[in-house]
């Protein structure tokens, strides 16, 4: 668990791999999962399918830790 705040941008950065916006969405799950507390928005995922509410939709994924 870290104290800090984990940054979309170092997901999108040690994730590379990523091909969709539903598979960070599903990544974003496992590190509230985890323990991560704090979530912040500082790039918008650049995913031919990022739908225009994805910061809501991050967040939820983020707060339902399930």
């Amino acid at each position: 668990m870290s104290n800090d705040v984990l940054t979309l941008s170092n997901i999108l950065i040690s994730n590379h791999d990523l091909e969709n916006f539903e598979e960070l969405l599903q990544l974003v799950k496992v590190f509230a999962q985890r323990g991560e507390r704090f979530l912040q928005f500082d790039v918008k995922p650049e995913f031919p399918d990022t739908p225009e509410d994805w910061e809501d939709r991050l967040e939820a994924a983020f707060s339902s830790r399930y």
